[in-house]
């Protein structure tokens, strides 16, 4: 009895703290978002806004009929699963077959390192190695691989966006060393491969079958959020990406700065399909987690 009434208060304290703290939390964060979400839905719907003359629906029928919009949709997936894909299955890869490297030598600084690097340094960094310019075009020229810098692929600026997924990738990989490094500990994987030896596996399957599937289970929604980060930055895409082939958030800055006023509802309407496409991932991954 005396135990029960000693956590009793305590634990009443601890749920008025989680209380406090997520009041905090919406007011601040999700409130505020919320909100421009909803300017963005009504002005998207002329309720709102200089332009606003009554309910419309043409901004969304013109953004969700345009045939540029879906490619620039495609191309902003396209980015985000390639050099994510590539980042997570490198790191992944490094850690299973040399664990240790990256916790305490000096190889760690290095791994840290380029988390320090602003995105817009990171885009200045890969358009000076990449672009018919730089250093590696020059490189090829004076190696004799192209006659000229003009012969250079089009790596920067390119319909592929291979300028963008390199920055992106260079960017997210230390990232996903550092998350799987800890993992590989904190998990016992070394332990859990080591079982596998004993029951006759080889370093290949106790790796594919035994340490991957943990570490991609473990780190699945932050494969996600991360994800729907590169899918909507701005400043990689905005210097090396292309005219032709925009990311989405490249789209809807440019139509929202436009002298064309009828082009801001639908930057407004894409900002908006964007928003309820993260929104939903954002449920669908708190419901996933919840049922494991």
């Amino acid at each position: 009895m005396r135990t029960t009434a000693h956590r009793t208060p305590h634990t009443e304290m601890q749920k008025t703290s989680t209380y406090i703290g997520l009041g905090l939390f919406f007011a601040l964060t999700a409130f505020p978002l919320l909100l421009g979400i909803g300017y963005a839905l009504l002005f998207s719907l002329g309720l709102a806004g200089m332009l606003s003359e009554g309910f419309t629906s043409e901004h969304w029928q013109a953004v969700l009929g345009s045939e540029s919009f879906w490619e620039t949709m495609a191309f902003s997936i396209y980015v985000a699963l390639v050099s994510i894909g590539l980042a997570v299955t490198l790191a992944m890869l490094l850690v299973v077959r040399w664990p240790r490297t990256f916790e305490s030598t000096p190889l760690s600084f290095f791994i840290y390192w380029p988390l320090a690097i602003p995105a817009i340094v990171m885009a200045f960094l890969i358009f000076q190695l990449l672009s018919k310019g730089g250093a590696l075009s020059r490189l090829a020229f004076q190696l004799g691989l192209v006659d000229g810098l003009s012969q250079f692929p089009d790596w920067v600026n390119g319909q592929y966006g291979i300028g963008i997924i390199t920055a992106h990738f260079f960017m997210a990989l230390p990232f996903f060393l550092i998350l799987y490094t800890q993992m590989y500990s904190h998990e016992g994987l070394k332990g859990l491969m080591q079982q596998a030896f004993t029951l006759g596996a080889n370093r290949r399957q106790a790796a594919w079958r035994v340490a991957v599937p943990v570490l991609l289970r473990r780190s699945f929604a932050t494969v996600v959020l991360y994800f729907l980060f590169v899918m909507g930055s701005y400043e990689i895409p905005l210097l090396l990406g292309s005219q032709s082939r925009q990311m989405v958030s490249v789209l809807t800055i440019q139509k929202l700065q436009r002298f064309n006023l009828a082009d801001i509802p639908q930057a407004y309407t894409i900002s908006v399909v964007y928003s309820v496409m993260v929104v939903a991932l954002v449920l669908w991954l708190l419901g996933a987690k919840k049922q494991v």
